[in-house]
């Protein structure tokens, strides 16, 4: 069984081509401060959290940090995410849509291969040979599709996910620009880029109606990157390790895992879950490629802090805080409010700035008097979107990003 190092305090930044980051002070403003508050976040967690075991190829993760839905579907508590811009591996949510594939694949990590194919000059790389290519770090929201799913009236199917299927994380590997060039550019005018996942097919069915293969705009690949470390350590099985197609400001499942083959194409993937899943169709519809795909993000907050996962909230003076971020755009600010949207104020966005991709935190002191408070926040980003007040319905229950679904209600005494 694949471990994983419990010490999320140490973290570097790798230097690499011109768009590397370099942030000082993440060590301490970042994983460090907020794995270092892993116990005062334990004590709080309700003891609901070991209702079900984490399983085998995610054990290493805080149980008291994550509910466990299924072996495919660990959430973040809301009262989880502290006050550092990055959530550390051990608290970060997990959605497979498969179930992952043998720890032996991690065994021989420079070993395993990805096919690339639309470009000029098409080949089979391994992962050793993408490390003497390039290397960039860079910060993104990892966000599910249907974070916030269990907000929706209808009960669509799926895990009734709240907020926490969603964390910032960092990633290093190669950019798939720096791929793209040195492999002769591309071949002819392909519209999309897209990845196929390795995850092993059950015998018998339809590979097509399984097998995990997303397409988004070709545009796309001026920032994604393959990914072989998150957070500073080797990509785990649970999230998408040895090597990851990170495509920032799009939804999880089109940053594929465990990627197999990347492919410039013209026209989208075949297969189910591009053509009739991760649809945004309406509630009377049946999903299908008429239908607008889950692909960039939208703004969207939420607060954490005080009272997140039911502490008490004692009257006087508090801290509103919270986590925000726009998909591709960078945040501009965000506004809070106590009494459930009828006045706000423009809180501080605090917290190095990791870039338009990652989220950024923010704080609002505040004194609350004894009595019912919802708390909301209200994101805007640089081109002027402001995060939706109402869900926008669909049957699957994608992209919720209301910030009245959002809104925290807490008691104060």
């Amino acid at each position: 069984m694949e471990t994983t190092p419990l010490n999320p305090a140490r973290r570097r930044l790798l230097a690499g081509s011109a768009g590397a980051l370099t942030v000082a002070g993440l060590a301490t403003s970042g994983v460090a401060r907020a794995s270092e508050q892993a116990g005062s976040k334990a004590a709080a967690a309700p003891a609901a959290s070991a209702a079900k075991p984490l399983p085998a190829y995610a054990a290493w993760k805080d149980p008291d940090s994550v509910i466990v839905h299924s072996a495919n579907t660990i959430e973040t508590r809301r009262g989880a995410f502290g006050d550092g811009v990055i959530t550390p591996a051990r608290e970060l949510y997990v959605r497979n849509n498969l179930p992952p594939p043998d720890a032996s694949i991690l065994d021989d990590r420079d070993a395993w291969a990805v096919e690339i194919q639309g470009v000029k000059q098409p080949r089979t790389l391994t992962l050793g040979e993408l490390k003497t290519l390039g290397v960039e770090t860079m910060a993104t929201v990892l966000q599910c599709s249907g974070n916030g799913r269990g907000f929706f009236p209808h009960q669509p199917s799926g895990t009734k996910w709240q907020v926490g299927a969603a964390g910032c994380v960092m990633w290093t590997g190669i950019p798939v620009r720096t791929l793209v060039e040195y492999l002769g550019g591309l071949e002819g005018d392909p519209a999309y880029m897209t990845g196929t996942g390795g995850e092993k097919l059950p015998d018998g069915l339809d590979p097509k109606t399984l097998m995990v293969e997303r397409s988004v705009p070709r545009d796309t690949m001026q920032d994604a990157m393959l990914a072989w470390e998150m957070n500073n350590e080797p990509l785990s099985l649970a999230h998408g390790g040895p090597l990851r197609l990170i495509v920032p400001g799009y939804t999880g499942v089109n940053n594929v895992k465990y990627i197999k083959r990347l492919a410039f194409t013209t026209e989208q993937s075949p297969v189910k879950i591009q053509q009739t899943s991760y649809r945004l169709a309406p509630l009377d519809a049946k999903p299908g490629p008429e239908h607008p795909s889950a692909w960039a993000m939208t703004p969207k907050s939420w607060v954490t802090a005080p009272g997140a996962d039911g502490e008490p909230v004692k009257a006087g003076r508090q801290l509103v805080r919270g986590v925000a971020f726009c998909g591709i755009h960078a945040v501009k600010r965000v506004d809070v409010s106590l009494d459930g949207g009828k006045t706000w104020k423009q809180a501080t966005l605090v917290g190095p700035d990791l870039g338009k991709y990652a989220w950024r935190q923010f704080a609002l002191a505040v004194e609350l008097p004894a009595g019912e408070h919802v708390l909301a926040s209200r994101v805007e980003d640089t081109e002027g979107n402001v995060q939706v007040e109402e869900r926008v319905e669909n049957v699957r229950g994608y992209l919720n990003a209301s910030w009245r679904d959002h809104a925290l209600k807490i008691t104060v005494s």
